[in-house]
């Protein structure tokens, strides 16, 4: 067998022990020993140090904790209460007005943290009990609810762009600005898609009781502003230092965690046990994280060397398919393995897989990154996995499973229909960091 063949063979190997259910840091360790030591011998072992030292050095993966620390730390304090109260407030006579406070709340904390579990988990909390309560449709509170929290995966401070700069060899300054826009647009089209159907049907989303209406507009602006104040802080210690070009994303993850863990001690709303928490959940997030990192790296040297990765493109470019159609089937590809995956072996082995066919068709790579990135969104919402949908069963356990699922799919279907706009549209992903490079 050609050592070609061998990296793909090592691919379906790996493929088949994830879905049995092995862990995927120590699987793509072991198959990386174990095929490279076959076919290169004893040069497996100096990837393996390159690589883990390749990622100690890299400054971008060292914002990893500040960022996760910020979102857990959020998830335990509960400064969103005040905002989401706000809006419910802003906007109680409209029809299906739960759904646009979610959303928009979801959108606003999507931009303070870039972790798609605290933001289902702290929506359901907060909207779940008021949906109820409103006789609102147990599907589409499901589905905005999990669309919403699905928005932090993209909209930055977002995990997965960070660790996806490093792996296109993109600036993540240059991710967070290009993900703004289409983050601004999904919540846009979730939004009308919600306010649409309530507009046709009121019973999915009819306005809130009279007796939940604010006494005067003073309480809805008092309410807005005590809610807003912290994510303004927060915004301006990351986002804001950012885009200014003022700090690095690792300075500026540190400010913001730093902003965020004063917050929280001057509303007092963060316990002792609450910090305990919060801090465990970065520590192991983070050391999973950095440990898929290493372990991708190793397997992406490997069959790197073992010239699968040429192999493939020299394949792909013999369909004599136009660049648009190749761009497609690669989201193709990404988006039904989304379905079964994690954002995580997508994100660090299968896009470096594909990375030379797209750097040999020309595409830019940050339009590129910020496709992928919407298309891994569908990996919170699409069965079987979808863990969206067991962290809202989790806050809500009276709302079915299967309940859940078809509210989801729903949204998931808006955002196919955003991966299209962004197609159709480049500019949506490239404006900004043109703006930046100005």
């Amino acid at each position: 067998m050609s050592q070609e063949l061998l990296g793909l063979v090592s691919i379906g190997i790996l493929f088949v022990a994830i879905f049995i259910g092995f862990p995927i840091a120590f699987t793509l360790i072991v198959i990386s020993l174990a095929v490279g030591w076959f076919a290169l011998g004893g040069l497996v072992v100096n990837l393996m140090t390159l690589q883990i030292f390749a990622v100690m050095r890299d400054p971008t993966l060292t914002s990893i904790p500040f960022f996760l620390a910020m979102g857990y730390l959020l998830e335990q304090s509960g400064l969103m209460d005040r905002l989401f109260r706000g809006f419910q407030l802003m906007f109680a006579s409209l029809r299906g007005s739960l759904y646009l406070a979610v959303l928009v709340t979801a959108t606003i904390f999507a931009a303070a943290t870039g972790i798609v579990g605290s933001s289902v988990t702290l929506l359901g909390v907060m909207a779940a009990p008021a949906m109820r309560r409103s006789g609102y449709d147990v599907r589409m509170s499901a589905g905005a609810i999990a669309a919403g929290g699905t928005l932090g995966i993209l909209i930055p401070p977002s995990v997965m762009l960070i660790v996806m700069g490093p792996v296109v060899g993109v600036p993540v300054t240059d991710l967070f600005a290009g993900a703004i826009l289409p983050g601004l647009m999904l919540a846009g089209l979730y939004a009308a898609y919600c306010l649409i159907r309530c507009h046709l049907n009121p019973e999915l989303g009819p306005p809130l009781p009279r007796e939940e209406h604010a006494a005067s507009v003073g309480v809805i602006l008092k309410e807005l502003v005590l809610g807003m104040a912290p994510v303004v802080v927060i915004l301006l210690a990351t986002l804001g230092v950012i885009m200014a070009g003022i700090a690095t994303p690792t300075d500026a993850g540190a400010v913001g965690c730093f902003a965020v863990f004063v917050l929280t001690l001057l509303y007092r709303r963060l316990t002792w046990p609450g910090f305990i928490q919060a801090s465990r959940a970065t520590l192991e997030t983070s050391c999973m994280i950095l440990l898929l990192v290493v372990a991708s790296n190793l397997f992406g040297a490997v069959f790197s060397r073992l010239g699968s990765a040429s192999y493939i493109t020299s394949l792909l470019l013999g369909l004599n398919l136009s660049p648009t159609m190749l761009l497609l089937l690669i989201l193709g590809v990404i988006f039904v393995l989304g379905w079964p995956l994690e954002w995580v072996p997508i994100v660090l082995v299968v896009v470096p897989i594909m990375l030379p066919l797209v750097r040999q068709l020309g595409i830019d790579l940050v339009w590129f990154s910020i496709l992928v990135a919407v298309c891994m969104q569908t990996a919170w919402l699409s069965p079987p996995v979808a863990l969206s949908a067991y962290f809202l069963r989790g806050v809500v356990p009276d709302w079915p499973l299967m309940k859940i699922y078809q509210g989801m799919m729903q949204f998931m279907v808006l955002q196919i229909l955003g991966v299209l706009i962004l197609l159709a549209f480049p500019a949506l992903a490239l404006y900004l960091p043109s703006l930046l490079h100005d």
